[in-house]
């Protein structure tokens, strides 16, 4: 097989996997390998990061990002790209190309950087890079190869925001995750069973009332 350097990447599609138990969203790759003989398998990894500073922000959206990256006077500098998850697939066999379907694990939690920064979006789109890594195994006239993908091998995509509240709404109808402190927990049980509510929504929104009603 030609040194691995020949086999890039390109991400064709972004879509939610349907039939899934959990949210998964599913990346369309591309994969172009140039040498002669047929790939045997990759175990394919990519890294997949967002780069913020790749779109514009109305000012509604600015409003969410503040916790992320401060006033808006600062986002020259605050801005920069950051992890939203890992992901892997192993592919099978092929000579030439193909194309694959690169399972993206996704979390609701508004503790996450990327949940956070998803959710602030009201349109558009979410600037991503895909950084593929992992190992190309190739079978020869002279037996079996193993090559390393290339550190370079990557490819920018953007993602509509559509795509991924389509995702969540499948998956959380109308409804979020917030990560608490045990002790936190404990409480709000407390003051939901001795109040008689029905559910720990009920609580947090009588004790937003109430908060409401106290304030000046």
């Amino acid at each position: 097989m030609s040194p691995a350097y020949s086999t890039t990447f390109a991400v064709l599609e972004m879509k939610p996997e349907p039939y899934a138990v959990a949210p998964i969203l599913s990346a369309r790759v591309g994969i172009a390998a140039l040498g002669e003989d047929p790939v045997h398998a990759i175990a394919l990894r990519a890294q997949v990061r967002i780069e913020p500073y790749r779109r514009s922000y109305t000012e509604e959206e600015s409003a969410g990002l503040a916790d992320l990256f401060g006033p808006r006077e600062r986002w020259k500098d605050t801005q920069r790209s950051f992890l939203w998850m890992h992901c892997a697939t192993m592919i099978q066999g092929f000579s030439g190309g193909t194309e694959v379907d690169l399972p993206m694990p996704v979390t609701y939690d508004f503790e996450v950087t990327g949940s956070k920064y998803l959710h602030a979006l009201r349109g558009g789109t979410v600037p991503l890079i895909f950084l593929f890594s992992g190992t190309v195994f190739s079978k020869g006239q002279t037996g079996f190869s193993i090559q390393q993908i290339p550190w370079d091998r990557e490819d920018k995509f953007d993602m509509p925001i559509s795509v991924w509240r389509d995702l969540v709404a499948a998956h959380f109808p109308n409804s979020g995750w917030v990560r608490l402190s045990r002790e936190t927990l404990d409480a709000l049980a407390t003051y939901k069973s001795g109040h008689g509510l029905l559910g720990f929504d009920d609580a947090v929104t009588t004790l937003l009332a109430a908060s409401s009603e106290e304030s000046p």
